[in-house]
């Protein structure tokens, strides 16, 4: 068993239920699930680099990356529809629970001059999302084999009611959040 899951179901629940005064267990809200997503506007002309994108996000979450596709034509942009964009893998169940001690524990406290995540983020339902400048953060992507430095987006969505329990949801498991 993950040890985030270990942590949820012996320390995270029952304070989060003294704190909220949920009256049953099941009230108590939890991770659903975690996306992380790679946007790169570089592979309409180079189909290589969303490639290796692919395969970073795979590496990253030991998880098979889906392509994600254009959905309209913008002229603007030179874009035409069914053009792959990006990648993004959703994670659920023990993997996302090891992503998440992962990013927690290992990656965030690696970024240079980290003062915290933003309490900005949270969307009003309870799902928080923030941006990575680039991948060098995870201890699995090999430097000299990069070959595009690229940002990734990880949204947390959970089963909370509002920000406010999410955000103590989210604290109780370590995220680091500006004070």
């Amino acid at each position: 068993m993950a040890r985030l899951r270990d942590k949820y179901n012996k320390d995270i629940m029952p304070s989060m239920t003294k704190a909220f005064g949920y009256k049953n267990v099941m009230q108590v809200p939890k991770i659903n699930k975690v996306v992380v997503h790679v946007t790169l506007g570089e592979a309409t002309q180079n189909i290589k680099v969303l490639e290796a994108a692919e395969k970073e996000l795979a590496v990253i979450t030991g998880q098979k990356a889906l392509v994600t596709k254009s959905k309209k034509a913008i002229a603007g942009f030179k874009l035409k529809q069914d053009v792959p964009l990006g990648c993004k893998v959703t994670l659920r169940g023990d993997r996302m629970y090891e992503f998440l001690d992962r990013l927690i524990s290992v990656s965030l406290p690696r970024i240079r001059d980290f003062r915290g995540l933003s309490t900005k983020s949270f969307d009003g339902r309870g799902n928080f999302s923030f941006g990575l400048k680039e991948q060098y953060i995870f201890p699995e992507i090999d430097y000299d084999k990069v070959e595009l430095v690229h940002g990734l987006d990880v949204t947390i969505c959970t089963t909370a009611k509002t920000d406010e329990e999410s955000r103590a949801l989210l604290k109780e498991f370590g995220m680091p959040f500006r004070r």
